[in-house]
């Protein structure tokens, strides 16, 4: 039976998570947003209060929450400021190769550091000249005894400039696309690795991105977490885990927009009353709602299913793509309702218009979801409708009447055009599209 109630428990973290949005995340938000940098004391606090790195597992020293548990926290925390609510739960998606892989020593240095000390971990595909396409990776990792040589550079790394520790992804020969990525977990203070200045971004400024460089940095075989082989599947694994919080980011920030709204056209005046008076008004706020609703949905199943043990590598795209899009338009509707004044940097909407804009983009664009989706779609999806050549559109004959052609006679099919024809043998040519008697099929009923 399905059930959409969040427990006591997620109920209590709902709230906990609201009250620290509002109290330490919402004021400064602006005042970051404008500086171009990134408040590390608020993260911290948010450490403090079991926000970040708190999904992970009790047995490395974690909470132990769920990832529904993160989506609840997250939505709250984006709906003050999306830019931070990304800096905040990138280490969990720093440390979740670390966590998907099979280096159990690793695991067991290096997550209780980031549960307990407030070590932050960076995660590290993109490069300079490659985005979503992550099998064309070319930063060099090679071979020496035990040990990988990395030299290469990584880029829009979040967090990166903040981070202790980075998932990097690199190859043994880029040539051999994902069948040469290798992953490891690499120390920012180990000699050769080099973070570039924060990158001046339209948007999500409170979060920080920079360049990480490595230049002939030794990563010892304790710190590889996927050999040559292996670093796409775990790259994709650990995408199937993570993408649905960035459902959340959107689901939140679309929300904060709604209830600004829902704020200003009460007391907004034209013609003589409030705008919210106006049925075109209502209609907007009608449509941003179910949107925001649709969005939370498909982002907690997608979190639900992760948290079963199941693949939600569909889901996870699904709600990515559909809460991303989502926030985009939802946001940018609140700026209409607000009309000149959403323009300014007096009121809210512009920055979360600016903030929500990436979300299309990182983590693999919308256009890469889609693809996942048609992938899905061309090759694995089961149709629970009979195909189209099998399908008799009774027009002519009654179906129900036993003495009808339909029991009588044979049925036939056109599989061209669709043409059902009813006697004991196909004729010998279509009387609509003139193929012949073989693109007719026998079908039952």
């Amino acid at each position: 039976m399905l059930n959409f109630h969040l427990t006591s428990e997620q109920l209590s973290l709902q709230k906990k998570a609201q009250e620290f949005a509002l109290k330490e995340v919402l004021p400064v938000a602006w005042y970051y947003d404008k500086k171009d940098e990134t408040p590390l004391p608020v993260i911290r606090k948010a450490f403090e209060e079991g926000f970040a790195g708190a999904d992970i597992p009790k047995e490395y020293g974690g909470k132990g929450l769920s990832l529904i548990d993160s989506a609840i926290i997250t939505e709250e925390i984006a709906a003050a400021c999306p830019g931070l609510a990304t800096s905040i739960f990138d280490s969990s998606l720093g440390m979740e190769p670390l966590l998907l892989s099979n280096n159990e020593k690793a695991k067991r240095k290096y997550l209780p550091k980031i549960a307990c000390d407030f070590k932050l971990a960076a995660f590290a595909t993109s490069e300079p000249t490659m985005g979503s396409d992550v099998a064309g990776i070319s930063c060099q990792a090679r071979q020496d005894g035990n040990d990988f040589i990395l030299n290469g550079t990584k880029y829009w790394i979040t967090n990166g400039g903040i981070a202790d520790y980075i998932s990097v992804f690199a190859t043994v020969d880029s040539k051999t696309r994902h069948k040469g990525i290798c992953a490891f977990f690499v120390e920012t203070l180990w000699e050769g690795v080099t973070r570039g200045r924060p990158i001046p971004k339209m948007g999500q400024r409170c979060s920080n991105t920079v360049g990480v460089h490595f230049e002939n940095v030794r990563v010892p075989a304790e710190n590889v977490i996927a050999l040559p082989g292996e670093g796409f599947v775990l790259a994709m694994k650990t995408f199937a885990r993570t993408r649905p919080i960035i459902g959340s980011f959107g689901v939140g920030a679309a929300r904060a927009a709604l209830e600004y709204s829902l704020d200003y056209v009460k007391k907004r005046h034209a013609f003589g009353m409030p705008i919210a008076n106006f049925q075109a008004i209502q209609f907007k706020l009608s449509e941003m709602f179910q949107k925001v609703e649709t969005s939370r949905l498909l982002t907690w199943k997608a979190a639900w299913e992760s948290d079963q043990g199941l693949d939600g590598t569909v889901s996870a795209s699904t709600s990515k793509l559909y809460a991303s899009e989502t926030a985009l338009e939802v946001v940018n509707e609140a700026l209409q309702i607000f009309a000149g004044y959403g323009y300014t940097e007096m009121f809210p909407i512009e920055k979360l218009l600016r903030d929500v804009r990436l979300l299309r983009i990182y983590e693999g664009t919308s256009e890469i979801q889609r693809m996942i989706l048609a992938d899905y779609l061309m090759k694995k999806y089961e149709s629970r409708q009979p195909r189209l050549e099998d399908l008799a559109l009774h027009r002519d004959h009654d179906p129900l009447d036993p003495d009808s052609a339909v029991h009588s006679k044979g049925v036939w099919r056109c599989r061209i055009c669709g043409y059902v024809h009813y006697n004991d043998s196909a004729p010998e040519k279509c009387p609509y599209c003139f193929f012949p008697e073989k693109a007719f099929k026998e079908i039952t009923t």
